[in-house]
């Protein structure tokens, strides 16, 4: 890659992860479209997870005090496993079907929730458990679990500040599992992409930090909003 592609994606990548702070989720959904411009589509998955990764390392640090265990446990442990699957499969399950069909029900559940505040998914360990299969699959598959992964914690009703903890723990189980699985199955050949690894720690660092300091201003119902918002332009984006 020349310099430009690499100001670029940095830059971009800063903004994911403020973005990504607020909403809890979708720092991969931003990056993965813009790395494939630079990227063979497996590189651009791998290269993004990393960055993902150290986004929720930091997101993790700085609402530590947050987290919800037993929340995250419950879904942590069926994402661990699932996404060392999608992982596993990503050369082999048509993806584009995969994530049309994730697509329709995201923009369904998305609108309904703001028709109707009052409706959530039951808050149930089977919901959970069931929330961080299909969030673990589809992050080791095609590298955005974040959408489906929101629309079952947020049934929780947890306080944003734990919204967004339990929710990068969760992810990072995931990260750690998915990052190790790309490069022991061969999806990674030509690791050029690398050198991009130190700046985007950074751009992590500093996208997380902008994020935390704008969630103080917002109210709780105010960040259910964002949070649907966010999953319904997951879903736009992933259906088309």
């Amino acid at each position: 890659m020349e310099a430009l592609p690499y100001v670029i994606f940095t830059g971009f990548s800063f903004f994911a992860a403020g973005i990504a702070t607020l909403a809890g989720f979708g720092s991969s959904t931003l990056l993965v479209p813009l790395a494939v411009m630079f990227l063979p589509l497996r590189q651009a998955i791998f290269l993004v997870a990393c960055f993902h990764l150290f986004n929720n390392v930091f997101k993790v640090t700085a609402f530590r005090r947050e987290i919800d265990g037993r929340l995250a446990l419950i879904f942590g442990i069926p994402s661990i496993i699932f996404s060392f699957a999608g992982a596993v499969l990503i050369s082999l399950l048509p993806a584009d079907i995969i994530k049309t069909a994730i697509a329709v029900f995201l923009m369904a559940f998305s609108v309904y929730s703001w028709a109707r505040p009052d409706f959530k998914i039951p808050a149930k360990n089977g919901n959970a458990v069931i929330g961080g299969a299909s969030s673990g699959f589809l992050a080791g598959l095609i590298g955005m679990g974040g959408a489906v992964r929101g629309m079952f914690l947020i049934a929780f009703r947890l306080p944003k500040k734990s919204y967004i903890a339990t929710s990068a723990v969760i992810a990072l189980v995931i990260d750690c599992t998915r990052v190790p699985a790309y490069i022991f199955t061969g999806a990674v050949v030509d690791r050029a992409g690398f050198l991009l690894i130190p700046f985007l720690v950074i751009s992590a660092y500093l996208g997380v930090r902008a994020g935390k300091k704008y969630l103080e201003s917002i109210d709780q119902e105010t960040f259910r909003k964002i949070v649907l918002i966010a999953i319904f332009l997951v879903a736009l984006k992933l259906f088309f």
